[in-house]
């Protein structure tokens, strides 16, 4: 943003925006990742962690898009301008002014000092241990009873809290290379289970959404091999990905849609296709293909608009254009409210019609069918708790025994900057895979690596790397140790010229507690609890992490979810490898021992498995009741 587009008062600011940015001391520089060396610190950690903040806030990592002419008190994805990062509200800081204060405070700190950041707020450094983390992050940790979205946006226009979503307020994120991964794992193992096929050739998959997280559907589909169709209502967005080459074609045309869909099924073509238009409207075109030829022309569907901020942005209603949705959601937000949930009933009855057919839908963990159920569209499933709807959460059907086995999405970041760690660290990840499968898996745990190797090595051929130089790899807690044992080695003997930052989502096996999406599989009556997710903030802080981070809200929405991360810097030195393997371990046992207890039998095994190995860990096991007569006799006390 040039400096006359800035507001001359910090009142202004707040009338315009809803918020005070501080655009004032907006960095003149060019805002990326530079190499670790040319960061002015003490100390190793707190270079690395300016050079992810730098990332986080790059705006090809952020996903800039343009400002809307109109000015109106509202922000919509993704503004590196106003410190988002990702998900429509993903803050990094609160204003610009902490951005600088930050750098400032990192650029003095000592190994003897942790600095403390309260919701994008440097509250300043602190004498501590060398064994301490250097940087300790808390985001949104708002009294439960005033964790609601009217008090949220009270709060942010104060500046006193914000929603930083995960990775962006804990500085992880790596752009959309990270859900590219996941999406590719969601779809893969959504065919296996259920169309039975490891092989996607001419199988359709219809979704929403090419913003700064959604954007990575279009990549996954083409990576799997099906026929993708994403339909996207901001241009600026879909234009992006197009000249990204993450979308093959384009089109705002339904019916060149429909014609082009067909011909690829028929020729069982990979096509990733952007419909600029409505999800809504393509929905129902599908039904409509569907109740006149008798045709069902999509295979899997899900959602990946953001949802979790329905109201302001987040989701854009069937009945009005782009442009009119931005201009209606500022001036009458009410009627706004009310065509959204219209919408969203529409959205929903189209894929219940479809779903009487050979088609499969679900929720993505963005607060879809929550969302929905609001509204009162027809999602219920009938007898079921309150987690479970009439489609299946991606982690309850999909992805839960995949983190219940430990495995989740661990990345890592080359500080040098350089392509060629990327590429050394590429290969030793797929080497320790291999060598794993080699000592002899389990079936299901051999399917997972088999899946990773294939990622990995495919990786860079895929072009997936948006800023730093980094890199996501689904792995379990043997695997994420080894590989970090592996690149510590290679930074030791110079293979890799510089530090390299460990991390993960925090959507992940321990790092979340979210009822509606990471422990929307757990049964036992714990979902809407939050210890796991606040005992592995404590427990990393404790092991040797970098840095932790602890956030309120992310994924499904504010004060729907507890979630956190970590950032762990290998420098190439023994006591980092120690730090490794503690902290690491205990951030997959942590979850997976939780899952155990809940009653999963994949998390059991491995939890057993994982004691046999290491004598230090003894974890509380669940014993199934084996009379049922003597469970009924007790539920009748």
């Amino acid at each position: 943003m040039s400096r006359s587009c800035w507001p001359q008062s910090l009142p202004k600011e707040l009338q315009l925006y809803g918020h005070i940015y501080m655009y004032r001391f907006c960095p003149d520089i060019e805002m990326r990742a530079y190499p670790v060396e040319q960061y002015p610190c003490q100390t190793k950690a707190a270079a690395a962690i300016m050079h992810m903040i730098m990332n986080n806030l790059d705006p090809a990592v952020a996903q800039a898009l343009p400002r809307p002419s109109s000015q109106m008190t509202l922000r919509l994805p993704q503004f590196p301008q106003e410190l988002v990062t990702y998900g429509g509200n993903g803050q990094v800081f609160s204003n610009w002014a902490q951005f600088w204060l930050t750098m400032f405070y990192l650029s003095k700190m000592t190994e003897e000092q942790t600095l403390v950041m309260y919701s994008g707020h440097p509250l300043g450094l602190f004498p501590s241990s060398r064994s301490a983390p250097r940087l300790i992050i808390t985001n949104g940790m708002v009294i439960p009873n005033y964790s609601s979205r009217m008090e949220y946006e009270k709060l942010f226009a104060l500046g006193v809290t914000m929603y930083g979503q995960m990775t962006a307020g804990s500085y992880c994120y790596i752009g959309p290379q990270g859900i590219v991964h996941g999406t590719v794992l969601t779809v893969l193992n959504a065919a296996r289970r259920y169309l039975g096929i490891e092989d996607l050739a001419g199988k359709v998959f219809v979704t929403s959404g090419l913003g700064g997280m959604s954007g990575a559907q279009a990549k996954a589909a083409v990576i799997v091999g099906c026929i993708g169709v994403i339909a996207e209502v901001d241009k600026a967005a879909l234009e992006k990905r197009h000249k990204q080459g993450w979308l093959m074609e384009v089109t705002d045309s339904l019916d060149r849609c429909i014609q082009r869909l067909r011909e690829a099924r028929k020729r069982k073509e990979v096509l990733s296709l952007g419909y600029h238009g409505n999800v809504v409207a393509l929905w129902e075109r599908l039904v409509h293909e569907l109740d006149t030829t008798g045709e069902c022309l999509v295979d899997l569907g899900s959602d990946q608009t953001s949802c979790h901020n329905p109201f302001n942005g987040g989701y854009y209603p069937v009945q009005l254009s782009f442009m009119e949705a931005q201009s209606l959601m500022a001036s009458n937000p009410a009627v706004f409210k009310d065509l959204v949930q219209e919408s969203l009933r529409r959205q929903v009855s189209a894929i219940n019609r479809l779903a009487k057919e050979k088609f499969f839908f679900w929720d993505y963990g963005n607060a879809f069918l929550l969302e929905a159920q609001r509204a009162g569209a027809d999602v219920e499933k009938k007898g079921a708790g309150r987690t479970e709807f009439r489609y299946p959460s991606y982690v309850q059907h999909i992805m839960g025994d995949i983190f219940s086995q430990g495995f989740g999405p661990f990345r890592w970041v080359c500080t040098s900057g350089d392509p060629q760690d990327l590429a050394v660290t590429d290969e030793l990840a797929a080497s320790v895979l291999e060598e794993a499968i080699a000592d002899g898996v389990k079936v299901s745990v051999k399917l997972q690596y088999m899946d990773n190797i294939r990622w990995i090595r495919e990786a860079a051929r895929h072009r997936l790397v948006v800023g730093s130089q980094a890199r996501i790899l689904y792995s379990d807690q043997k695997g994420r140790v080894a590989i970090a044992v592996a690149i510590n080695q290679a930074i030791a003997c110079r293979r890799i010229k510089a530090p390299v930052v460990l991390s993960r989502d925090h959507h992940d096996v321990s790092g979340t507690d979210s009822p509606f999406r990471e422990t929307s599989n757990i049964y036992d009556g714990s979902a809407f609890c939050a210890d796991m997710a606040v005992q592995n903030f404590v427990g990393d802080a404790c092991r040797g992490a970098t840095w932790v981070a602890l956030h309120n809200g992310g994924g499904v929405g504010w004060g729907e979810v507890i979630n956190g991360g970590f950032g762990l810097v290998l420098d190439g030195t023994p006591e980092a490898e120690q730090r490794a393997r503690l902290m690491l371990s205990w951030d997959v046992s942590n979850g997976v021992a939780r899952r155990c207890w809940s009653g999963n039998q994949k998390a059991y095994e491995i939890i057993c498995q994982t004691m046999q190995e290491n004598s230090s860990l003894v974890v509380t096991l669940p014993h199934e009741v084996e009379d049922e007569r003597v469970l009924q006799q007790a539920l009748q006390l």
